[in-house]
């Protein structure tokens, strides 16, 4: 089994501009390694090449040069997508079915039947909190619940991979933090996340390592503490201070009552660290 779930290398991928004789070039030069059982948050502004990267990654299509392998299969290849579950920015759905007929129809799609294929969508519905909308009509689904059981439905051929675009697009603050919760629970499974968000604070929140994108190329990657860390610099987080305790923080004394929690790097703000790769090159 291979310690790398996703490898691209030299990744470039152009596109022809119609009725001209020139192309645009969607991914230049690429090259990150997703190691398995990591959450990697693929960041950009729009039309830096994100989408093109995962489409390629899917084997949806073909890159112009380089190469992108799925636990060690190249991604033109069939079988690289058997251990891959995909939720699309937006997912189409036949509004008319309900969510377990939904399922249902799905994983016949992925090979499955019969008593295993009822039993995993029950599973996965019960996952996603929607075990009691299970026989409403997606037609009357909010948002939010659209988006989980699209997340169902990526889950339901126990993949290695998830591939999440843009996930909370749209979805109100409670149906958010459901997701995250679920992105969460599937990296405690073991299951690696390629993840393509715009919402900053919570790629901070879940993300081991992310990649920023911009015009095609890869501009920073690594570890967020790594990228957003405030150099020279620790958080404490305290429990029981007082606030004659907090008035003197440079005189920590254990005498006080307090007691440290936790202790870590501090941290900038992703989103103002994103802005600051990204501003230069306007």
């Amino acid at each position: 089994m291979s310690a790398t779930a996703i490898l691209i290398k030299d990744l470039c991928k152009e596109f022809p501009v119609p009725f001209r004789r020139e192309t645009v070039k969607a991914v230049q030069n690429l090259s990150l390694e997703v190691p398995a059982g990591e959450v990697y948050g693929l960041l950009g502004p729009n039309g830096s090449g994100k989408s093109t990267t995962m489409k390629i990654v899917l084997g949806l299509i073909r890159p112009s040069s380089g190469s992108t392998e799925v636990f060690g299969v190249d991604s033109r290849r069939v079988e690289s997508r058997e251990n891959v579950g995909f939720l699309p920015e937006n997912p189409y759905f036949y509004k008319y079915l309900t969510g377990l007929e939904t399922l249902l129809f799905f994983g016949k799609l992925c090979g499955l039947s019969g008593r295993h294929l009822r039993e995993r969508s029950f599973e996965l519905l019960q996952t996603v909190g929607l075990e009691e909308a299970a026989d409403r009509r997606l037609g009357g689904y909010s948002k939010g619940m659209l988006q989980r059981i699209g997340l169902a439905q990526a889950l339901l051929g126990e993949p290695r991979l998830l591939v999440l675009d843009e996930p909370t697009a749209g979805v109100d603050p409670a149906g958010a933090h459901a997701i995250r919760d679920l992105i969460l629970q599937c990296k405690q499974r073991g299951i690696t996340v390629l993840l393509c968000s715009h919402l900053l604070g919570q790629v901070q929140e879940i993300c081991d390592r992310i990649g920023i994108m911009d015009r095609g190329e890869l501009l920073a990657e690594g570890r967020i503490d790594d990228l957003a860390g405030k150099k020279n610099q620790i958080e404490m987080v305290l429990e029981n201070a007082t606030p004659t305790l907090l008035e003197s923080l440079g005189a920590l004394s254990l005498a006080s009552g307090a007691r440290v929690v936790s202790q870590r790097g501090a941290r900038t703000d992703l989103e103002k660290f994103f802005l600051d790769v990204t501003r230069h090159r306007s």
